[in-house]
């Protein structure tokens, strides 16, 4: 986790030799909202203190109801005794940082691999509380987990924890893949399932593999380069094809007539790229949208599965 801040012992339970809460002991993240308007209402992830009770396994946090809706257990670090005295110079080298790269595709598909259905929503971290595209994200965060949907986002704030904390706060099980940042992006206060990565490429993994769908609120270059990618993917068919939500008729206009006006005036893109998108500004219908491509993709899967058997009971 970035910066965080560190909880009193508790009564009867040593620190350990570096300092760093145990396994047991929590610390809230930087940035996070530790007022009672800025904290999820009546929740039961808060100990006296305020802090929102994590468990942390590496670069993975869990909070307990993210370990019983995966039916996984976090596991607890092996503390470093011994430390050397200078960093080795082997640490800085590329075979070293495949390595840790290798790392982090590890632990991000052990951490979400039991998460089931789910969503992954992209938008901007400087829309703040207050912005109507936060409300929004929050409305559609909490439609999603109404709908058995785990919410999946960048865990940072503005859009990103409006989308966790609508999820949160309906009881849906709220994942935040957060990258280590210049300037220190914290996990936001409502991510249920967090796991921190270096790489922007291992990160955008996570977000493509384990969705059924995505929405992309109003963001920057960030958003945009997410975007993109998924599009990419689809239209390549690298992955399957499934829902691609654009939310905010208004913002993505621009964009939309761009694309008509050069791509595909120009032939760089067909017509039948712009049907990979929708766009919507209700995010009743932004979730049916994005909720309709599991129940396709089951059908579809059934029917070939159908298939499969009868083409086996042929021979």
């Amino acid at each position: 986790m970035p910066h965080s801040h560190k909880k009193k012992e508790r009564a009867g339970e040593p620190s350990t030799p570096t300092g760093q809460p145990t396994p047991s002991q929590v610390a809230v993240p930087s940035g996070a909202a530790t007022s009672d308007s800025d904290s999820p209402a009546n929740s039961n992830d808060h100990n006296d203190n305020g802090n929102h009770d994590r468990r942390r396994s590496g670069r993975v946090t869990y909070r307990p109801k993210a370990e019983a809706m995966l039916t996984v257990h976090a596991r607890t670090e092996d503390e470093r005794l011994l430390a050397p005295r200078h960093r080795p110079a082997f640490l800085d080298s590329d075979p070293w940082r495949s390595l840790r790269i290798l790392a982090e595709f590890v632990e991000g598909f052990d951490a979400l691999a039991a998460v089931g259905k789910a969503v992954t929503i992209f938008g901007s971290a400087r829309l703040a509380e207050g912005d109507p595209y936060y409300d929004k994200a929050r409305q559609l965060g909490a439609n999603l987990a109404r709908a058995g949907f785990a919410v999946i986002t960048g865990g940072g704030p503005g859009i990103m924890e409006a989308a966790n904390r609508g999820c949160h706060e309906k009881g849906g099980l709220s994942i935040g893949c957060n990258i280590e940042l210049p300037h220190e992006q914290s996990v936001n206060a409502y991510v249920d399932l967090g796991v921190e990565f270096r790489y922007f490429f291992a990160r955008k993994t996570m977000f493509v593999k384990y969705a059924d769908a995505f929405a992309i609120f109003p963001g920057g270059f960030g958003t945009l380069d997410e975007l993109f990618e998924s599009l990419t993917l689809i239209q390549t068919g690298k992955i399957r094809h499934f829902p691609v939500v654009l939310i905010g008729t208004e913002y993505w206009a621009g964009l939309l007539d761009w694309l008509r006006r050069e791509p595909i005036a120009r032939g760089t893109i067909d017509p039948e790229d712009l049907d990979l998108l929708d766009c919507t500004d209700d995010m009743d219908e932004a979730c049916r949208m994005l909720t309709a491509g599991v129940t396709r993709r089951a059908a579809e899967t059934a029917k070939a599965d159908k298939v499969a058997e009868r083409t086996a009971g042929s021979k």
